[in-house]
């Protein structure tokens, strides 16, 4: 809208960013770090202490998003009705129990349990937060707010793996655990504090922000509400629809996507490099290995921004999902076909930044026709439709790792699965082109 482009708009903006973003994205920093820390444990010591088959490492891993999968929507419509600030706390303080007690898994049985009531404990985080930004971002700032809330992705991926590998080789032996159990205890601790910081911190909505002016709180409550009304005369989704309509369900494939390439490289890229031993024969240290493992994070949360910048300035968003999903999907089956450990990353590096960069310009979209109540709901349907690759991804590519004893046919499938999701957003970007000019 105009309006948010004179200097009073700009201001209320920037005010509202510089006050919700830091401290979301350090959230998001500690929620994905107990999602995919396993992937560190892998190679570090927990397979052989469990005796886990890559098989079983990946049904391990990818079942958390089965207990995701159950509640996202009934999450994400009680965030809606209770208050962001109560719901997260909430979700927090029971993600950092679980995170924290899988220190103290004995089993492979009772890491399988333990990873699905994580999910469960985390469901409704991330749409939750994809449906708060709506309330206080206009549509044509969303992406680049998105997109900064979700460099904490890369960056969690890229410090992560650093502080997760000096958290294994440091705390081997430290209260008598293994350096895997130690990083999960280490790790899991940050949400349930910060669970009591979110109670007081977050603010529900810009008519209660009492760390904005009154005549900004003003400017921005009428801003988003002109702009509900306009979104919901053009586009009237009920809540039903929103949870049943085909554009849903095409989204949610498109994340799926996504989410695929994402959850591929995330769990199994320090097993990846470690296998550089046996297939260029360097090895590297645990240390090392957390260092490379953040390269291609690095520069893709630096890409991200830009490429979602770039994004709100044109107004164009299908081509912005799909042309990094194209890139990644041709880059990632390559890599482990190249001669040297050096051009493995490059590819590996391409894919990663293919899939940082399509992910905030598409949480643009869901919320051009839907809002309110339906926001809630489809917002969480696709996200939870789309998640189910998260199962799938380490899953199947620790199959095919198993059944085929490398790495390359599993990588295959991530990058045909990019590529088939790609084809899938260029037809929805048509088929709602066609709509709005009908």
């Amino acid at each position: 809208m105009k309006s948010t482009k004179t200097d009073p708009g700009d201001r209320v903006l920037r005010k509202v960013a510089l006050r919700l973003m830091p401290f979301l994205c350090l959230l998001y920093f500690v929620n994905y770090l107990d999602r995919v820390n396993i992937g560190f444990a892998a190679p570090n010591g927990m397979n052989e202490e469990l005796g886990l088959t890559a098989t079983v490492f990946g049904f391990a891993s990818g079942i958390f998003f089965l207990g995701y999968l159950l509640l996202e929507v009934p999450s994400n419509l009680a965030l809606h009705r209770f208050g962001a600030r109560r719901w997260m706390a909430r979700i927090m303080i029971t993600w950092g129990v679980v995170a924290t007690v899988m220190a103290f898994v004995p089993n492979a049985t009772t890491l399988v349990i333990l990873r699905f009531l994580l999910g469960v404990a985390e469901a409704g985080f991330f749409p939750g937060i994809i449906l708060y930004l709506t309330f206080w971002f206009p549509a044509a700032q969303r992406a680049k707010a998105v997109a900064m809330f979700m460099a904490a992705v890369p960056i969690s991926s890229a410090v992560g793996a650093t502080v997760s590998g000096l958290l294994i080789s440091g705390g081997d032996g430290v209260f008598g655990l293994s350096g895997w159990r130690f990083m999960f205890l280490v790790e899991g601790v940050p949400a349930i504090l910060l669970a009591f910081v979110t109670w007081f911190y977050l603010t529900d909505r810009p008519e209660k922000a009492k760390w904005l002016t009154e005549s900004e709180r003003d400017w921005l409550s009428s801003t988003l509400a002109a702009e509900k009304e306009s979104t919901e005369q053009k586009h009237h989704w009920p809540l039903r629809k929103a949870l049943t309509h085909p554009r849903i369900l095409m989204l949610a494939f498109v994340y799926f996507g996504i989410a695929y390439g994402l959850y591929a490289l995330g769990f199994f890229l320090p097993t990846i490099i470690s296998g550089f031993k046996q297939q260029f024969g360097v090895q590297f240290s645990i240390t090392e290995t957390g260092l490379i493992t953040a390269i291609p994070y690095v520069i893709g949360a630096v890409v991200m921004v830009l490429w979602a910048r770039h994004g709100d300035r044109t107004g164009e968003r299908t081509w912005h999902v799909a042309i990094p999903m194209l890139v990644g999907g041709a880059a990632i089956p390559v890599a482990l076909y190249l001669g040297n450990p050096v051009l493995a990353m490059v590819a590996v590096t391409i894919c990663a930044t293919g899939v940082c960069s399509a992910l905030p310009t598409f949480w643009a979209l869901p919320s051009t026709f839907l809002s309110g109540a339906a926001a809630a709901g489809g917002i969480a349907m696709i996200n939870s439709l789309g998640n189910i690759s998260g199962f799938a991804a380490p899953y199947i590519t620790g199959w095919l790792k198993d059944a085929t004893g490398s790495q390359k046919t599993g990588l295959w499938a991530v990058g045909l699965c990019m590529i088939a999701a790609a084809g899938v957003a260029i037809v929805l970007g048509k088929r709602i082109k066609r709509e709005t000019l009908q």
